[in-house]
């Protein structure tokens, strides 16, 4: 479901403030939200998540990978699109064993050629060498996570978690209300990762009341079982075994 049927000229902070907290997200140049996404020939069912910036708090395994990779040099600036990156993000695709999009620009623009969003990147550098992207948008009073991609070689280091950690500390330091790293899937472990900021200052999107909860994966079982019962057609109910 999208946000709107044409492309604004630019979407607002406090605009995009209030579609995240109501469980969309962007998609290229628009807003979108789902709570169905097929994988592997089954349809599962998609749980937004946000990260309340006040109750973050990180354990041991956080504040060790912030000591492991402080050597690491990191700029937030502005995101204008390079070759520099696009190189990169190519580098990781060859690697990486899922669907991707074939480059950032297609992540972000989709063939448009005016960006509708306040879009920043983290860059992490070994002395000159690029080795790791953070993209996220800017609101009012919330961040969005976008995109995350590293070097291959460098795949020791986790630098996809720690660029989570980077941008909630960035969101943190400005006095933000919100992160959201995007949702997760009841029974598909592949994106629980965007867990590891902090389990306990995570809220999980009821998409059948429009509230958000304290996330745990009870509420999630019973999100996920809802949405099956009461919105899934039946034609498709039985691809979710």
């Amino acid at each position: 479901m999208s946000a709107s049927s044409s492309v604004p000229a630019f979407i607002r902070g406090e605009a995009l403030d209030f579609y995240l907290g109501r469980g969309y997200y962007r998609m290229q140049q628009d807003l979108f939200t789902c709570q169905f996404v097929p994988f592997d020939g089954r349809i599962y069912t998609a749980h937004w998540l946000r990260v309340v910036l006040a109750n973050m708090q990180w354990g041991p395994e956080q504040r060790r990978l912030m000591r492991r990779n402080a050597r690491f040099a990191a700029t937030i600036q502005p995101l204008r699109l390079s070759a520099e990156h696009e190189e990169l993000y190519a580098r990781y695709r060859n690697a990486i064993t899922f669907d991707a999009a074939p480059t950032v620009e297609a992540v972000l623009l989709g063939g448009e050629e005016h960006n509708v969003f306040n879009t920043y990147v983290i860059e992490l550098r070994d002395a000159n060498r690029l080795v790791a992207v953070g993209i996220f948008d800017r609101g009012d009073r919330s961040l969005a996570g976008i995109l995350n991609f590293y070097d291959p070689a460098y795949r020791q280091h986790s630098l996809g978690k720690y660029l989570l950690l980077l941008k909630a500390d960035y969101a943190r330091r400005l006095q933000l209300d919100y992160y959201y790293p995007g949702y997760l899937v009841h029974d598909y472990p592949k994106f629980d990762y965007k867990l590891f900021l902090s389990p306990t200052a995570t809220e999980v999107f009821d998409n059948v009341s429009g509230h958000w909860q304290l996330f745990s994966w009870d509420a999630v079982a019973a999100h996920s079982a809802e949405l099956l019962a009461d919105w899934l057609p039946e034609e498709l109910r039985g691809q979710t075994q």
